[in-house]
């Protein structure tokens, strides 16, 4: 579907206007561009639009069009057909969140098979701009996904797609984050979710939420890219093993194909593989799968 912009949001007579709910304002795009974009950085355009299905979709087929160079940001208001990792589907309230995707081309400098880390660095790019900002003390379930404390219990609050794009050259990466902001109890799509403001945030104002993640995984990207996408050389892998709430704990690997792996997290290599200890001195690197926590850490 086509995106409607900020500017074509509806008004009286119509859907309900942006302000219909005060505790969540629509975002500055002009602000945003003021702030974001210019100079010798990372970010060359930045568009908010009111509603669409996938912020990602939209930008993966900008990129086989040619239509969205490196820099690029997409953010929606209400997203109707999110996307998260194994094709599952969520929504969530207008302005209760914040929907986002970019486009990366890491180039010739960065060997492709690190090109594995990217959605790890936008997890501790974006976990620490969360902490800074709003006093969020989120942590990283692996490969993805973002969680926090919600009435003593883990939640998850958000997650990252990142998704290989550019016709038959695959040189760019769409990367695409989600956060439940606002989100009330009521509102959750499972009882295993949380948000920002359930989990004791300082502000759930989206604007400086927004400024400070796309400006730390500018300052990650450039130190990763500096290093030929090196995650131990820029410090990335032992930052991100630091805030890894899997890394410790038993968990099971449900991998492509129908197969399962057991066995305790004991750390991540230097591709961005989940290592697993799964008895008698057998380790197994799981590259790609979806990962359930069985115990808590210690």
């Amino acid at each position: 579907m086509t995106p409607q912009t900020s500017a074509d949001a509806p008004g009286p007579g119509g859907a309900p206007s942006p302000f219909t709910d005060l505790d969540r304002p629509p975002l500055a795009a002009a602000a945003l561009r003021r702030a974001l974009l210019g100079g010798d950085g990372l970010w060359s355009e930045l568009d908010v639009v009111a509603r669409t299905g996938s912020t990602n979709t939209d930008l993966v087929d900008r990129v086989r069009r040619g239509a969205a160079r490196e820099g690029t940001v997409l953010i929606a208001e209400e997203q109707t057909a999110g996307r998260g990792r194994l094709d599952r589907y969520w929504n969530a309230p207008p302005r209760s969140g914040l929907f986002l995707s970019f486009v990366l081309r890491p180039g010739p400098g960065v060997p492709q098979a690190r090109w594995s880390w990217l959605p790890l660095l936008t997890g501790v790019a974006t976990a620490t701009a969360l902490a800074r900002i709003a006093g969020a003390d989120t942590r990283l379930k692996w490969p993805n996904d973002l969680l926090a404390e919600v009435d003593g219990e883990e939640r998850k609050i958000g997650g990252i797609l990142a998704e290989r794009t550019g016709g038959a050259e695959q040189d760019a990466v769409v990367v695409g984050v989600g956060i439940n902001v606002s989100l009330r109890a009521a509102e959750l799509p499972v009882p295993t979710a949380g948000s920002l403001a359930l989990a004791g945030a300082h502000t759930t104002d989206r604007d400086p939420l927004v400024r400070a993640v796309l400006r730390s995984v500018e300052r990650w990207y450039a130190d990763w890219r500096a290093a030929g996408g090196d995650a131990g050389a820029c410090g990335l892998q032992e930052v991100y093993a630091a805030g890894c709430a899997t890394l410790g704990r038993a968990v099971r690997a449900e991998l492509p194909g129908g197969r399962e792996l057991v066995g305790e997290a004991v750390a991540v290599d230097g591709d961005g593989h989940l290592v697993l200890d799964t008895g008698g001195g057998v380790q197994r690197s799981v590259g790609a799968g979806d990962i359930v926590h069985l115990r808590p850490g210690r």
